[in-house]
Order: C-alpha cells, then sequence, then structure tokens
C-alpha cells in the first residue's frame, strides 16, 4: 500500500530521530519558497539533495548549511533512496530529473502540498494577496519571534533580522506566505488569514482576472471554523470572502477596523499610531521607507494583537525590525540628519506588478521628494509583460526617469512581439531607454543619481553590488 505525504513526512522526522537520515530531494531547490521546505528537513535531520538551474547567494547558503546541491539536469547525480521528492511548477514539464522520477514512481509531490502536510496539525497564519504578502508574512513572524511567543516561519523573502527564510520553534504555531501562482494557497488551512490585494496576475494559470478572484474566495473558504480573516478594506468582492470573523485593515481610512493615523516622515522612517474600535498602540516606529509597509505593518500589528501580545513588547519588536532582503531595501540608506543631500540614496525591491511599482515609486517620492528618482527596472515574465504593458507605462511614468532591461524569461519561452518596447512606447515620460546589463552599469558610472531605485524578480539583484560600488566610488 502507498504511503500517504503525511505518513512519508512521519517517517523522516521518525528516521531522524533513530539516527537514520532519511533522504529528501528538492527539483528547483534554490526558490525562495523551496529553499524554506529545505531548511526545514535539514533541521529536522534529514540529508536535502537538489537541483537548480544556476547558482545564486541563496543556494550558497544552503550548501553552507550541508545541502548538496547541482546545477545542471542529471539524473546520475541523484542519490539513491531518496524517500520524498518535492518540485515547484515553476520547472518545466520536460526537465530530465522531474521526468526520472514520474517515469520510476518515486514519492512526488508540490512544494504546497508538502507545505500543507508539514503545517497540518499546527495553529496557522498565512498571507495571501498578490503584493505585500512576503513583507506581512515576515514582520508577523519576527513579532512573534522577538517578542517570544514563537513561531514556525515559511517565509518568501529573506529576513534581514536572521538572515533567512526560514526558523523553528517549539511552539506549534506556523506563520507562512500563501502563494497564488498555481492554485499553492488553495492546499492551506488558516486559522488567521490575511489577504492584501486580489489585482490581476498570472494570467498564463488562471486565464481571466475573475477566475483568480475566485480563487482567492475559496481561499477564504479553508479558514478553520473559528478562525479570523484580515482583509485590506475596500478590496473588490469583499462581501463574497468567507469567515466567521473578518476584519479589514487599511494605511488610514478609518472606517477600516485597524488603520494608521498621525504618521510623521522622518529621515527614511516612519513614526505612527495605530488604531482599533477597542485599542491604539502609540508612537509605533517603522525603519523601513515606503508608505505601502506602514500600511503592511497595520495588519501585521492586528494580528499580533489578535494573539494577546502585550503591546510594549510589540512596538519593541517593530522598533527592531530591519526588513525583508529586496523589500524597499536600503542599499546606501539615506544620510543621517543634518546631512541631508550628502550623497545618493539607492533603494532595490523586487516589485515586479504595476501595483507594487506605484506603491515604490510614490513611496519613495514622498520621502525624498527633493531628489531626482531615477528607476531601473527589469520586467518579469512575456505573459505578465504583455497582460498588464498599460499599467506597467502608467506607473513608471512616476519616476523621473526610467531605464528599462530586456525581460526576464524565468520559466517562459518568448513571446513574438512581446518585449521590454511594449511597455517604453506606452509611457508618457520622455526620459526613458532600453539598456542591457553591462550598459547600466556605464550609465550609473557616468550619470550622477540623487534617488536610485531597481526593481524586478529576475535576475536584477545581480546589478546590485556593482551599483553599490559604483554610486559609492
Amino acid at each position: 500500500m502507498n504511503e500517504t505525504l503525511q505518513q512519508i513526512i512521519d517517517n523522516i522526522k521518525k528516521s531522524s530521530d533513530e539516527g537514520n537520515a532519511a533522504v529528501v530531494y528538492f527539483v528547483g531547490i534554490g526558490g525562495i519558497g523551496m529553499s524554506a521546505l529545505a531548511r526545514y528537513f535539514n533541521e529536522q535531520g534529514a540529508k536535502v539533495f537538489g537541483y537548480d538551474k544556476t547558482p545564486s547567494t541563496l543556494t550558497g547558503e544552503l550548501e553552507k548549511q550541508g545541502m548538496q546541491i547541482h546545477y545542471d539536469e542529471n539524473v546520475n547525480a541523484i542519490p539513491d533512496n531518496v524517500q520524498l521528492v518535492v518540485y515547484t511548477p515553476a520547472i518545466p514539464k520536460q526537465q530530465a530529473e522531474l521526468v526520472y522520477f514520474k517515469q520510476n514512481n518515486f514519492p512526488l509531490y508540490k512544494r504546497s502540498e508538502v507545505l500543507d502536510a508539514v503545517t497540518n496539525s499546527s495553529f496557522n497564519i498565512c498571507v495571501a494577496g498578490t503584493h505585500g504578502k512576503t513583507t506581512i508574512t515576515t514582520m508577523i513572524a519576527h513579532i512573534l519571534r522577538h517578542t517570544g511567543y514563537g513561531c514556525n516561519a515559511f517565509l518568501g523573502g529573506i529576513a534581514v533580522n536572521y538572515n533567512s527564510n526560514f526558523w523553528s520553534s517549539k511552539k506549534n504555531v506556523c506563520v507562512a506566505e500563501a502563494d497564488e501562482y498555481d492554485r499553492s494557497f488553495l492546499r492551506l488551512t488558516p486559522n488567521i488569514a490575511v489577504i492584501t490585494a486580489m489585482d490581476a496576475d498570472h494570467l498564463d494559470i488562471y486565464g481571466t482576472a475573475e477566475a483568480m478572484e475566485e480563487a482567492f474566495i475559496e481561499f477564504t473558504g479553508k479558514i478553520k471554523e473559528d478562525g479570523l480573516l484580515i482583509s485590506k478594506f475596500g478590496l473588490k468582492r469583499s462581501k463574497e470572502l468567507k469567515a466567521s470573523t473578518h476584519l479589514t485593515y487599511s494605511l488610514q481610512n478609518s472606517s477600516a477596523d485597524v488603520y494608521a493615523t498621525n504618521i510623521r516622515m522622518k529621515n527614511g522612517s516612519y513614526e505612527f499610531d495605530v488604531m482599533m474600535k477597542d485599542w491604539m498602540l502609540d508612537n509605533v516606529e517603522l525603519n523601513m521607507g515606503g508608505m505601502h509597509n506602514v500600511e503592511n505593518l497595520v495588519v501585521a500589528i492586528a494580528v499580533a494583537h489578535h494573539l494577546g501580545i502585550e503591546s510594549n513588547k510589540i512596538k519593541e519588536a517593530v522598533r527592531a525590525f530591519r526588513g525583508v532582503k529586496r523589500r524597499f531595501e536600503y542599499i546606501i540608506p539615506p544620510s543621517p540628519l543634518g546631512k541631508a543631500g550628502m550623497g545618493p540614496v539607492y533603494v532595490d525591491d523586487y516589485a515586479h506588478h504595476p501595483e507594487e511599482l506605484k506603491a515604490l515609486i510614490s513611496g519613495a517620492k514622498s520621502l525624498f521628494s527633493d531628489k531626482k528618482c531615477t528607476v531601473i527596472f527589469q520586467p518579469h515574465l512575456f505573459t505578465r509583460t504583455r497582460d498588464l504593458a498599460d499599467e506597467f507605462a502608467e506607473s513608471l511614468d512616476l519616476a523621473d526617469e526610467v531605464i528599462l532591461l530586456p525581460i526576464y524569461p524565468a520559466r517562459e519561452l518568448p513571446i513574438e512581439g512581446v518585449s521590454s518596447e511594449m511597455i517604453l512606447h506606452r509611457m508618457k515620460n520622455q526620459n526613458k531607454q532600453i539598456l542591457n546589463k553591462s550598459e547600466v552599469l556605464d550609465w550609473v558610472k557616468n550619470n550622477k543619481t540623487a534617488l536610485l531605485i531597481t526593481a524586478g524578480a529576475g535576475d536584477i539583484d545581480t546589478l546590485i553590488e556593482p551599483i553599490k560600488n559604483c554610486l559609492e566610488n
């Protein structure tokens, strides 16, 4: 009789406890969600092996932790006695190792199925939405860890405080990012669910914006019977979302159940109060840029308050929060107070959807209104560029100057007629151009920039250190 996934995971833990390390294999181990699960099994005492297309900072970190990774499609590199194979739907179906595992009837499961099984018996806080979910998930997990409440965390980004996207705790509470790609989030069973946005995205999977909205509605149906839903105030189809208790959050709209007020900007940071109908938290300090991150923190604080964490502990945790890598990350922070304008400010962000770009650029410009804003953007996916070219152009027009890189294809093959020119030609701002990566570095060397932003979900992150060096020298 075939074992269930739950039995396989229980046996992996049992083997480790008995000193016989089980073997778990990851196809696409370098993905942010995949690597968090790889770290989980590694910590459980399993031997973790995996494949990824290219080495990265993240795969390097996994290798330092003892995981064995190779970067060519090679079935001969697969170890003996693999008890569990985890794969990401972003891997092409024809990938040689994936084909081998399927043909030889290995226990093969998607990342989302494994995350569901791992969190099956825990109290789950799941954050969903087309943008903001990584930052909110990390904020919640950080507050729970820093205050001593405790949690297991599966994050979609690297928490700067801990330089990791995973940590464990004896507390049977799990904070996890609920990813809408490939309908993965429909496998999770939250006690507390957050929905940040339901904007059109992943139309290669869903087909229409309406179908995507239906998936989010279905996700709320997975919330446990006595669970809590916190959704962004004003969400389309909000009344169709299901939960026994439903709160809304907003940046400043007092019609929401929880919102920020009395917001003060101070040298790239914010101070504000958080208001609920029967509770308030005053003088919260967030040392992270972007007004959208104030809103993200509002919902994280609402979750912490719901769990009964003391107000002062919440404030201390927030004050200590250093952000998420590539989420409004200060690569070169603003000069200390009194030295304004002394040097450039350089912000890097994972923004790859028009709404994320809009929040990023407008947030940066409000913080640094005296500085000319230059954005270097790498579009991610041919389908997303094709479907949202008008919206990308409108968001990028908020910048003073724009440099576009060629599209990063990720899992996709090129689509005829779809390129970065689609966005460029739709932009009203005339201060725009398309450059490749080496040309971008030449441009940075030869141009003074007051406020520089790099954005995108592809490999634009390989430019961060070279650009930083150019600006500092």
